[in-house]
């Protein structure tokens, strides 16, 4: 657990952060999914692939906050408009993570409140992350009963949409 008064600064990300957010993504994924997928996803995942990801991203106008500590991408989170047909609010979190080095240390809080703010928001969490669903909640969300069996590297698993209203 990392100390609460550790220094790191938010901003947004530039398209050179590609790599520190991949490597980020990768290191979560495999920190917290490993009770969900399996280690062949997991271990396949790659860091090179997953950073011209990123870049394209930056690029495309998707907002990407990164976390950064002694120079280094310690964290993130993406926001945009929301990319499903129905839409409980217009602004979705497509995406947050941190290393498992850094909870408790409000680098989590600090992304979600840049990359939101006040707005209306909606997400997808995995059904299986109690976790993410609690720090969700203490942020205003709360499940509203739609789920979808998402696809990720040919495994199957289950999300809920969790929806907050404008605080």
């Amino acid at each position: 657990m990392a100390d609460a008064d550790a220094a790191f600064d938010i901003r947004r990300a530039r398209q050179r952060d590609a790599l520190g957010i991949a490597r980020v993504h990768v290191r979560a994924w495999r920190e917290s999914y490993g009770h969900v997928f399996s280690a062949f996803l997991l271990d396949g995942l790659r860091v090179d692939a997953r950073a011209e990801r990123w870049r394209r991203t930056i690029e495309g106008g998707v907002e990407v906050w990164v976390a950064e500590a002694d120079g280094r991408v310690i964290g993130w989170a993406s926001a945009g408009g929301g990319r499903d047909a129905s839409l409980p609010t217009p602004r979705e979190l497509q995406g947050i993570y941190v290393l498992r080095e850094q909870y408790g240390s409000g680098a989590a809080q600090r992304l979600l409140d840049a990359a939101l703010g006040d707005s209306a928001a909606f997400l997808w969490v995995l059904a299986d992350n109690p976790r993410a669903q609690a720090f969700y909640r203490r942020n205003g969300f709360a499940p509203d009963g739609t789920t979808k069996v998402a696809t990720f590297g040919g495994e199957a698993a289950l999300e809920l949409r969790m929806v907050r209203p404008h605080r």
